[in-house]
């Protein structure tokens, strides 16, 4: 199986549903759970909107991922975005993640495993933040996938992530499917 390599960047983490995520020195991952103390975590979907319509939904949400090559972007474009305000527990630096098949599996530090679930779809939210924001994360003539605000996965293997951290990237075996939007 191909492997590629990227580096933690920041990690965030908040307890309350809020739309972006405070920077910190350190994180847990917590297998079959998410980041610990964090309002996305646990088994059963924490998305505000899914678990009002379905509770018992696994949640697939556990981890969000950015790139911080999406700043870089968004800056060009005028928007200001630093690690943890759009809502991402990892920004990560050279992984483009959107692009990344179904099922592949990152190690994170010495011990963490997440694995890819999907696709952040991008919500009102990211407009409230910065009007105007939600346009540039959208993009119907990319080839590829529509969206650039990130992916979700589940924790697979617990322990500590923090900036700094080796990213091992792990492809699933053929055939490979695209992310799904979440």
């Amino acid at each position: 199986m191909p492997a590629l390599e990227g580096t933690v960047v920041a990690v965030s983490s908040h307890r309350k549903h809020n739309f972006s995520k405070y920077p910190q020195r350190e994180i847990m991952l917590v297998a079959g759970h998410g980041v610990e103390g964090d309002a996305h975590a646990g088994p059963s979907v924490r998305h505000r909107y899914l678990a009002r319509k379905k509770p018992r939904l696994p949640n697939l949400r556990q981890v969000h991922l950015i790139s911080s090559e999406l700043f870089e972007f968004l800056k060009v474009a005028g928007y200001n975005v630093s690690p943890g305000e759009l809502g991402e527990n990892i920004t990560t630096a050279g992984l483009d993640l959107e692009r990344l098949p179904l099922g592949t599996l990152f190690r994170l530090g010495s011990t963490a495993a997440v694995l890819l679930t999907g696709l952040r779809t991008p919500c009102v939210l990211i407009d409230r933040f910065r009007a105007g924001l939600k346009r540039q994360v959208i993009e119907r003539d990319r080839v590829g996938p529509p969206f650039r605000c990130g992916v979700l996965g589940v924790v697979k293997a617990s322990g500590p992530v923090s900036a700094g951290d080796t990213v091992l990237v792990t492809l699933p075996d053929e055939p490979r499917r695209v992310l799904p939007p979440l």
